[in-house]
């Protein structure tokens, strides 16, 4: 019926009126009619489908909008600010891209602002995270000096028990016969080296007395022989030599002090050094030996697992001990050897020295006791060198 309607159409003409409208003739109104009727119905199919069109996309929209906000949260660089209240123009719309400061999100149908918790939740990691090192360093520091007073604690027990079996005679220690015999020499040695430091001291002390009474005793002389005229010449010889003998004293004094000096650092310095290398040696005996009987005593118990793990843990403390205990040995036989040689080197100058300014000054020659002190490169202090000054007296 359409088809036909629309082949009749097409044939007629129609006609133009003088104002430009197309006239209206009684043969149009059912063609009239069909078309609007057809333009109805395609008006109505088209719209539903565009409506459901519109719908699914809407609701797919709505879908991965949801899905973007859900996985990736709200963009802070996209955010926008409304400064009017709902549906105002695009004039009032700030992107907050360019602003500065905090980040903000404003909620544009309240008009209300919505804080951005993210900055804040990642100073609080930060801070959390430090404090959690800081504490797992000082946990770290903790058992570190735990398991050295552990160590430290294990081992004084060991030595301990080692030098009370010793002392009772129920334990076996380490001796070397040769290396004991030589240290008990040095000791000895020391002892008496001791012995002339003090003697030397004490003499220039006393010398050091007698020149400044002989000092005082030629002033005295000097003075009497100037008040009285008839003593004049006996109190005048009496000064000189008085003046002589305090000026080779004070020469004897500088040889004698030179003397000190060098027995001093030989004794406190070079045996001392010496000396203490071998307390150290004597230690690690002590603790190689309380290790190597530790082993001894856990060879002889029974040898399940847990035996064995301490048997071998055992094994290598000892031969860390044995280790450190040779290598000390070794050390103090080359300082005793070094000592015995810089020992003669050292006495036999300082002793040559000390004969010869001794033998000088009582025989009376001058000449010969200021070349014992150029010989061994001795400088005499200036006179009153001794005496502190008026700023440290004060």
């Amino acid at each position: 019926m359409t088809e036909s309607i629309m082949s009749k159409a097409a044939t007629m003409e129609i006609p133009i009126n003088s104002n430009g409208d197309t006239g209206t003739l009684p043969e149009d109104d059912s063609l009239e009619q069909a078309a609007k009727l057809q333009w109805s119905l395609d008006e109505k199919v088209g719209s539903s489908r565009g409506t459901r069109l519109i719908l699914e996309q809407e609701g797919k929209q709505k879908k991965t909008d949801l899905q973007q906000v859900m996985v990736s949260g709200p963009n802070l660089n996209e955010t926008s600010i409304v400064s009017g209240g709902y549906g105002g123009t695009a004039e009032g719309i700030i992107p907050t891209s360019s602003m500065k400061g905090p980040a903000v999100r404003y909620n544009a149908e309240f008009n209300k602002r919505i804080p951005v918790t993210g900055l804040g939740s990642n100073m609080h990691h930060s801070s959390s995270s430090s404090s959690m090192s800081a504490e797992e360093a000082t946990r770290g520091v903790a058992v570190e000096k735990l398991e050295t007073m552990k160590k430290w604690g294990l081992n004084t027990y060991k030595c301990t028990k080692q030098m009370i079996s010793e002392r009772f005679g129920r334990g076996s220690r380490t001796v070397d016969l040769e290396l004991e015999a030589q240290i008990e020499v040095l000791r000895d040695t020391k002892r008496k080296y001791e012995n002339v430091l003090r003697l030397a001291r004490a003499l220039t002390n006393h010398f050091y007395n007698m020149v400044q009474t002989q000092h005082a005793l030629g002033d005295t002389f000097a003075d009497l022989s100037q008040k009285s005229p008839e003593l004049r010449d006996e109190f005048g010889y009496n000064a000189e030599t008085q003046k002589l003998l305090c000026k080779n004293g004070e020469t004897l004094l500088g040889a004698i002090n030179f003397f000190v000096s060098s027995i001093n650092t030989l004794v406190n310095k070079t045996m001392e050094d010496t000396l203490m290398t071998i307390k150290m040696y004597e230690n690690a005996r002590l603790e190689y030996d309380a290790y190597r009987s530790d082993l001894e005593e856990l060879s002889l118990g029974p040898r399940d697992a847990v035996a064995m793990a301490r048997i071998e843990a055992a094994q290598q403390q000892y031969q860390t001990q044995k280790d450190k205990y040779e290598r000390l040995r070794s050390d103090v036989i080359i300082k005793l050897k070094f000592l015995e040689e810089n020992k003669v080197k050292v006495m036999h100058k300082q002793l040559l020295l000390f004969h010869n300014a001794i033998s000088a000054y009582f025989a009376g020659n001058q000449q010969q006791l200021e070349q014992t002190l150029k010989q061994f490169n001795i400088k005499l202090r200036p006179p009153g060198a001794d005496k502190p000054s008026w700023l440290e007296e004060q």
